[in-house]
């Protein structure tokens, strides 16, 4: 039965019929509402929804983005032969790039693609890289990125290689299990070794000058731009980003999700030093964007509470993990995080510079970090 391509440039204009027929809105990354979110508050993304269709029904879903990123933002950080940066950043004239992303952009995991259940799965993920090769034909781009999977799914990905497109690792998610027997942080912290009980009480006690508060819908628009400003820091600290969110994004994920959407502020003598926020996904708790000062950051250990924060939400919340997602991998794993590989595939548009593109993909190289092992 041959299949078919709707795209959407818009979430209202997607029939609700696609979404029943693909069952998957029970995964808030799934769900147009949250989609919607991201949408309205970010209107400098160009958001396309992809839907694979078999006998009018919906069988497959994918979502991408067309942002702009500067070249050396990215070559900058990625370990090669300065002869080839030289060569990739003149193949871009040291410009900016537009890059289309499958994938959600503003999340580190394995949600823009969506594969029914029951289906051909290698069929309909072919169908949805016709898709975006269609996509991209028509756009005026340079790049396209497809992110981010796990290795169940590499069976199934690993035949966009057939498209063209090169395989690369970027940083894990890093995950933490939680014990559903632990009904508290001092529970937490019993299963942990002594240097590590001892460590992440520390982090407690270093900042306990701090305020803490829940925001509701309101606050997050009365410290809007502290919230933006104290976003940009990190963002400005980590080796890349690809787009920077606009956290108007969470007046609008506050007021659809409630209690599901959580935002955190941090506050020394009474000014917002830091951020971090979450959501709550079925059983699992996820650590979106944070925001830090970092000028009180090494007095205070703002960052290290709002690590041990994120440990008391997920087992407050009873979830059965927590996902802290990239970056800051080693601090991570002395709270019990484990590392989960992701894989992302990339291409040019255009055939010759993408053959130069390959050996430069090629010599992307994560960071190594130690693996800590905190538990008994």
């Amino acid at each position: 039965m041959p299949l078919k391509t709707k795209i959407f440039k818009t979430v209202d204009a997607i029939p609700k019929s696609y979404w029943d027929s693909l069952n998957c809105t029970n995964n808030i990354y799934y769900s147009p509402e949250f989609l919607k979110a991201f949408e309205l508050a970010n209107a400098d993304i160009e958001f396309n929804y992809i839907f694979i269709l078999k006998e009018g029904k919906a069988v497959a879903f994918a979502n991408t983005q067309i942002v702009t990123i500067g070249i050396k933002t990215i070559t900058k950080n990625i370990a090669m032969a300065s002869g080839l940066r030289r060569i990739v950043n003149n193949m871009f004239c040291y410009n900016h790039i537009k890059v289309l992303f499958c994938g959600n952009v503003f999340l580190s995991g394995e949600y823009g693609t969506f594969l029914k259940e029951g289906e051909p799965k290698v069929k309909t993920f072919k169908a949805i890289a016709k898709a975006v090769k269609k996509l991209y034909r028509c756009k005026r781009l340079s790049t396209i990125f497809i992110k981010d999977f796990e290795d169940e799914s590499l069976y199934i990905t690993d035949h966009l290689k057939a498209f063209d497109y090169a395989s690369m690792h970027v940083e894990p998610n890093m995950i933490i299990h939680l014990d559903s027997a632990w009904n508290s942080f001092e529970d937490y912290t019993s299963a942990l070794k002594s240097k590590y009980r001892v460590k992440a009480n520390r982090a407690d006690a270093k900042s306990e000058l701090l305020e803490v508060k829940n925001f509701s819908k309101e606050d997050i628009e009365f410290y809007k731009d502290e919230l933006q400003s104290l976003y940009q820091n990190t963002i400005d600290n980590a080796d890349f980003n690809a787009q920077i969110l606009n956290l108007n994004t969470y007046m609008h994920l506050k007021n659809t999700f409630g209690a599901l959407f959580t935002v955190k502020g941090y506050f020394l003598d009474g000014k917002l030093v830091g951020f971090l926020s979450s959501m709550q996904n079925k059983n699992h708790l996820d650590a979106h964007f944070i925001g830090i000062d970092y000028s009180s950051n090494k007095t205070y250990g703002i960052y290290t509470r709002i690590l041990n924060d994120y440990v008391r939400l997920g087992i407050e919340t009873k979830s059965s993990q927590i996902n802290l997602g990239r970056t800051a991998s080693e601090i991570k794993s002395t709270l019990g995080a484990q590392p989960k590989t992701l894989t992302c595939y990339c291409r040019h548009k255009y055939g010759l510079p993408n053959k130069i593109l390959k050996p430069f993909i090629k010599n992307v190289h994560i960071k190594t970090f130690k693996q800590h092992q905190p538990f008994k």
